[in-house]
């Protein structure tokens, strides 16, 4: 057999061009002491601070403290396979997740491994769970509205694209429905929305999602969740792992929406993290940076400029206060970082008026500039109507007599307070938001009795839907109540008027024929 020597010299010069000279280091040490989710380990002198760690049996740890002698490191995963003297290797590289349209409609845990039994997340690309937020230069003010579909929300409380609104209020008093109702409302709209659970009961987050599945929500919603049983190193990032699939989006140009629930479990799990490292404890046992820790997280909420694609994160958090204790630690932090806050009342919410938002305390400090022009005109006085009445109920109570124009505004108050009652799950179109609270402000409801506001509600928006949709598609269309358009649905609302006393009436001839007839 003969050999080529010109073949065999041309294999040999494409073998060495092709040739890359890669050298890979990992340092290699071991575990001192494990338990409660975190390890000390020796010989990791050259690991850096937020660095990904791997253990032999594949578990992953983030480098979390950076000692004389030893590297305090959380642990990412189940801590009770991991035995002291087990070898752990630095990887050169920060903790990231899987981000792309792979992961939207999953649920996954914060490291991006899918709880939902479809198989494997197929996600090409992965983000740091840690990244700067946006300069000044490369953000813009936030003034396009994100509608929630909530009418005292969008009404009074509103909330731009790029805002940072905080949920706050005790347990169980509709926290996580408002961001359900939210999410829910984006459907057939731009925005992808990430449900961050954290320190969630299992069963809570599966209803959830239940919820949105239901209504199609799940088809742009991501859910991460780190329930309660998981450790506390998987409560601590998750909100990151959120923050940084939201930010992959953001910079294509897209708009996100983020809830975090909550952040007063996630900021306990930090506690317990930085307690077992033995950094020193502040202000109710928590480490001295915990505002920080918040504050980062939320300072990535943004609407980038035009120049980076325009883009944007709007951030719902949501604080869990005991007793309605609004001036606790970390509720306060959370206030200073966000751009308002929505505060739920459990008295409100027991006598029956939901979403029971206190209208006193809860603002937006976007304010006007996240709604379009026609909410902004009818929303203003709505504010004011409302604390006028929330002052003359305290003062009917007394019992005193009320001249004709108190009990009338008075009266007018209570019918306020139902229009802006709505049920859960059924978030409305800004339009029919305006229309209703124009109707209810401007004393179409008054003769209405207080029980039956809700019923006649819902009867005028189908009459505007169905019968006077020209009507409704103009007010859509134009975004804004000018004299035309407030002649227009005057003219709607004075028809819809006369039609419903006519059928009321009817109504009550019929059930008092129907009375007369049993007496007989």
């Amino acid at each position: 057999m003969k050999f080529k020597a010109d073949e065999i010299a041309s294999v040999i010069q494409k073998e060495i061009e092709d040739f890359q000279g890669t050298m890979e280091t990992a340092e290699t040490g071991r575990v001192l002491e494990v338990g409660d989710g975190i390890a000390r380990c020796y010989g990791l002198s050259g690991a850096m601070a937020g660095e990904m760690v791997e253990f032999s049996n594949g578990v992953r740890g983030m480098v979390f403290n950076l000692e004389e002698n030893s590297v305090g490191i959380i642990i990412l995963g189940d801590f009770l396979e991991i035995a002291e003297g087990d070898e752990v290797r630095t990887t050169g590289e920060l903790l990231s997740v899987p981000v792309g349209d792979e992961v939207i409609g999953r649920v996954v845990d914060p490291l991006g491994n899918p709880l939902d039994g479809k198989g494997p997340v197929m996600a090409t690309e992965r983000r740091p769970l840690e990244t700067p937020a946006p300069g000044i230069a490369g953000r813009q003010p936030v003034k396009e509205p994100l509608q929630t579909g909530i009418k005292p929300i969008d009404s009074m409380t509103p909330i731009g694209r790029g805002q940072r609104e905080l949920i706050i209020g005790d347990r169980k008093t509709g926290k996580t429905a408002i961001a359900i109702d939210a999410i829910i409302n984006q459907k057939g709209g731009d925005v992808i929305c990430i449900y961050v659970g954290c320190g969630q009961r299992n069963s809570n987050v599966a209803g959830v999602v239940d919820v949105l599945t239901e209504h199609g929500a799940m088809d742009y919603t991501v859910v991460i969740t780190a329930s309660s049983a998981d450790p506390a190193p998987l409560q601590y990032i998750a909100p990151y792992a959120g923050a940084a699939l939201a930010e992959h989006f953001m910079y294509q140009g897209k708009h996100t929406l983020v809830i975090y629930d909550d952040l007063s479990k996630q900021a306990t799990a930090y506690r317990q993290l930085s307690l077992l490292m033995r950094r020193p404890p502040g202000r109710e046992a928590f480490p001295g940076d915990v505002f920080y820790c918040h504050s980062r997280l939320l300072e990535r909420a943004s609407k980038l400029s035009d120049e980076l694609g325009g883009g944007s994160m709007t951030a719902l958090p949501i604080i869990e206060t005991l007793e309605g204790e609004v001036s606790a630690y970390i509720p306060t932090n959370v206030i200073s970082i966000t751009d308002g806050q929505i505060y739920l009342e459990p008295d409100l919410f027991f006598a029956g008026v939901r979403p029971a938002i206190n209208v006193g305390i809860s603002v937006s400090r976007v304010g006007g500039n996240a709604q379009n022009k026609a909410m902004k005109k009818i929303a203003g006085s709505l504010r004011l109507d409302l604390a006028a009445f929330r002052e003359l109920e305290a003062f009917a109570q007394l019992g005193t007599e009320l001249d004709a124009a108190t009990q009338a505004q008075l009266d007018r108050g209570y019918r306020m307070v139902e229009i802006l009652k709505q049920p859960q799950f059924e978030p409305l179109d800004v339009t029919d938001q305006v229309i209703s609270i124009y109707a209810g402000t401007n004393g179409y409801f008054d003769d209405v009795p207080v029980a039956e506001v809700s019923s006649a509600e819902r009867e005028m928006l189908a009459f505007l839907r169905e019968q006077k949709s020209e009507v409704r598609n103009q007010l859509a269309e134009k975004a804004e109540l000018d004299d035309e358009m407030v002649a227009a649905l005057k003219g709607a609302l004075e028809e819809f008027k006369t039609q419903y006393n006519a059928s009321s009436s009817d109504e009550a001839t019929e059930a008092t024929e129907a009375t007369e007839t049993v007496e007989t």
